[in-house]
């Protein structure tokens, strides 16, 4: 599969008037796209950040939404958004489990390497790192996002609760230090955000 992700920042006090259109004319405008295959919204209600990720199931799918979505997006973020980034990306590896996300918490790890090593990025994840997370108690899905071109990758690591993010993080912290030295990439960024919404269908 494939995502598209819009990272948005902006007033906090505006955040709920774009998570009310996102959940309304947002999703619609999704669903009428052929290849989706669901999505996610995610919030820092302090900070004034808002995340989305759509999820296609191929590259073709996801490029012919672009127009439409593009020009949309602005009408359904404002007057919250100020900064607006879209990146897409190949999803490299998908590890759900029939867990509820609602309110739950997402972790996500901005990292960085050689174009070269993305292989070895993706398999070093898939073989050591991730039956590290999976012993982490309340995981509900397990992400990989690769941007091979430009040697930029995101991991998302979903909860059912908040409680269970904040008790994870010394676990996936000593899974991060491992994956990140074996697979020679390097961390730039770490974020959690509240879970507003999250679905997707792999296959």
């Amino acid at each position: 599969m494939f995502v598209r992700t819009v990272y948005a920042t902006g007033d906090p006090a505006e955040l709920d008037t774009a998570i009310r259109a996102l959940n309304s004319e947002g999703r619609d405008l999704l669903e009428e796209r052929p290849g989706y295959r669901g999505a996610g919204v995610f919030i820092d209600r302090d900070l004034g950040k808002l995340l989305t990720v759509s999820w296609w199931e191929s590259e073709e799918a996801r490029r012919n939404s672009d127009e439409v979505m593009r020009e949309r997006r602005p009408a359904l973020l404002e007057p919250f958004a100020g900064t607006v980034a879209v990146e897409n990306y190949e999803v490299a590896v998908f590890h759900t489990l029939p867990r509820p996300t609602i309110g739950g918490g997402l972790r996500i790890t901005r990292v960085e390497f050689d174009p070269a090593d993305a292989d070895l990025f993706a398999d070093t994840f898939h073989a050591t790192v991730m039956p590290r997370l999976e012993t982490l108690s309340g995981l509900a899905r397990a992400a990989l996002f690769l941007d091979r071109e430009r040697g930029r990758g995101m991991v998302g690591t979903l909860f059912t609760d908040r409680r269970s993010l904040a008790a994870s993080r010394a676990g996936q912290a000593m899974a991060r230090h491992e994956g990140a030295a074996k697979a020679h990439v390097t961390v730039v960024g770490l974020e959690e955000f509240e879970v507003v919404h999250a679905d997707a269908r792999a296959g």
